[in-house]
């Protein structure tokens, strides 16, 4: 079975003290985490440390980074590399989320030199992709979605694109308290594993995690993640909120 993956993406919140209490109130509430089973905490860099330190030896459990920088290592001054995050315990990192592309103008291109960054040093990429509402309103979400697969992925060999884990966030949902109905989830979760088969065969695709993100919560997680391509969630706001993420990890399938 696919990997089922409840990612929790903190963005630019919380103070240290508010992260160590939210992960320590998460690992109190009960959960039974089975073998395909993983949940991906991406925090500020700043409290990546403090993340491992609370959450070593806690099986299927792991830190991300929510970005990284292209290159290995250089004078490239408040940037910080795959290479060094890996070095501190990180073990997936977040790349193009919509957020990264919109307000930092981040490429399609610059993102395939940064999935071959995180490839590079054994890392899962997690590799955002979605579409505004513009898209989504002249029912060209598809088109726009497969552009961003292939200009930003499908450079990987088959060896390679079976280590990525695709994260689909429709835009227009990111933060509104809209969110795709499950049906709509569904419906571009398998678009994306068809595209995949084209380009790599049925079995290679059947082999990537999709995820859904956008306003995914303790009440709608069960039935996104009852889609048979949905494979868990990309989750921004009710990631810090434990008893709604505790609710969104027991909701994997």
């Amino acid at each position: 079975m696919r990997k089922q993956i409840a990612a929790a993406n903190w963005k630019m919140n919380l103070t240290s003290l508010e992260a160590s209490q939210l992960l320590n109130e998460l690992l109190a509430i009960p959960h039974d985490l089975k073998s395909h089973q993983e949940v991906v905490f991406a925090v500020p860099s700043i409290y990546i440390p403090l993340a491992v330190s609370i959450l070593a030896g806690k099986p299927n459990i792991y830190i991300a980074a929510q970005n990284c920088h292209q290159k290995n290592n250089g004078a490239y001054t408040g940037e910080i590399s795959a290479s060094m995050y890996a070095s501190v315990g990180v073990k997936h990192i977040v790349l193009g989320h919509s957020e990264r592309r919109e307000y930092f103008g981040e490429s399609d291109a610059l993102l395939a030199e940064k999935l071959n960054a995180v490839l590079a040093i054994d890392s899962t990429p997690i590799f955002c992709c979605g579409e505004p509402l513009a898209i989504r309103e002249a029912a060209t979400q598809n088109e726009f979605v497969e552009a961003q697969l292939k200009n930003g992925l499908f450079h990987l060999s088959a060896t390679e694109i079976v280590k990525v884990v695709i994260a689909y966030e429709p835009i227009w949902a990111i933060g509104t308290g809209k969110t795709a109905s499950s049906e709509q989830a569904q419906e571009i979760h398998a678009y994306i594993r068809k595209s995949l088969a084209l380009k790599y065969g049925v079995a290679i695709a059947d082999e990537i995690s999709i995820l859904y993100g956008g306003s995914v919560k303790a009440s709608n997680a069960k039935e996104l993640f009852s889609q048979p391509d949905v494979d868990g969630g990309l989750v921004g706001g009710a990631s810090l909120i434990a008893t709604e993420f505790a609710a969104i990890i027991n909701a994997l399938k």
